[in-house]
């Protein structure tokens, strides 16, 4: 299936054509960024900032500017900048685009599934409520990169009711873009803001936690509390969490839900599916983002230090790779689980 990015210049573009680089059921084949760029061979738009080179079957295609029409695919991915998203989301999904979105701009609305595949991929029923706003197509997004290794974390405990959540974050330089935090800001140093993150954090994770009821996604009653900071990490976001449930349960039973969470990408095999989305590291020193964060390509969460809280019942840290299961990656994922599902012909 050919498949095209917006926003293909930026970090989080360079994401996407790194991790579609070979990928069994897509085809990268169309660009999309800004005017300044369009009409540009890709490597002459575009300043590489990943390791590694610039995919040589993706250097030369030209850069298009960001409108749909028939040289677009049916299938986007999109990375485009919040401050332009919503306008161009809306204009491909209207024209008959189905967008796999990074951006925040249509995540909290009530048509539009937030979705992390292994926990609530029965929330893709809602899109076809999409079609009374006109719309040929569809939007889907992925949450927010320390939402997406929270819920992950929690997942696996929702069997026993999740009542209340206390997180504080660790999260990677590469959360925020390039060139992203100053140095002189961040080397030997935490910065204890990360503007909107919180708040994204509270409501997505009760939204994805939800469910798809009487055709209506209904949130999780459950309060999140979040304090967010940026770390001097390259990649990988580190969430320190709190949970109280419902049902009181053992270490012992924890432990085994966690060993033996999995979802729909696993039951249907796809191409980035981690054959274990979730996966305990019994040290005291783990997870940890330098050894840990790459580990299945980036793909999968990874929980330790499961023990008793004194405030609420169970305290644990949970890591996921911010920019590959937090952004690209999933994204990529979401959309293999539309084409096994039918959704996209």
């Amino acid at each position: 299936m050919e498949v095209g990015v917006l926003g293909a210049t930026g970090m989080v573009g360079q994401h996407f054509v790194r991790f579609l680089e070979g990928h069994p059921w897509f085809k990268l084949t169309w660009l999309g960024a800004s005017e300044r760029s369009a009409g540009k061979k890709y490597a002459d738009a575009t300043d590489w900032r990943l390791e590694g080179t610039m995919p040589a079957g993706i250097a030369d295609l030209t850069v298009s500017n960001s409108v749909p029409g028939p040289a677009a695919p049916k299938l986007v991915f999109s990375a485009m900048d919040a401050s332009v998203a919503t306008e161009i989301e809306q204009a491909f999904a209207a024209a008959g685009h189905y967008v796999v979105s990074n951006s925040k701009n249509h995540r909290m609305e009530s048509d539009v599934p937030l979705l992390v595949p292994e926990i609530n991929a029965d929330h893709l029923g809602i899109l076809d409520a999409q079609a009374k706003r006109g719309w040929k197509g569809r939007i889907i997004t992925n949450p927010n990169c320390s939402t997406i290794a929270l819920t992950m974390g929690l997942a696996a405990f929702k069997p026993f009711g999740i009542e209340r959540v206390i997180v504080t974050t660790m999260q990677a330089v590469s959360g925020a873009g390039y060139p992203g935090v100053p140095s002189v800001d961040i080397l030997g140093n935490v910065v204890p803001y990360i503007g909107g993150e919180e708040e994204k954090m509270q409501v997505e994770t009760q939204k994805i936690l939800g469910s798809f009821a009487g055709g209506e996604l209904v949130a999780l009653p459950a309060k999140v509390s979040a304090a967010c900071n940026r770390v001097a990490v390259v990649d990988g976001h580190l969430v320190a969490t709190s949970v109280e449930l419902r049902e009181k349960a053992t270490e012992a039973q924890l432990r085994a839900a966690l060993d033996a969470f999995a979802g729909e990408p696993q039951r249907l095999n796809l191409p980035s599916a981690p054959a274990r989305p979730v996966q305990y590291l019994a040290a005291n020193d783990r997870p940890q983002p330098r050894r840990d964060a790459t580990r299945d390509r980036g793909m999968a969460a990874f929980v330790g230090r499961l023990r008793p809280c004194p405030v609420l019942d169970w305290k644990f840290l949970v890591l996921a790779h911010n920019t590959i299961r937090g952004a690209a990656g999933a994204a990529v994922l979401n959309a293999e689980l539309l084409a096994a599902g039918g959704w996209i012909k």
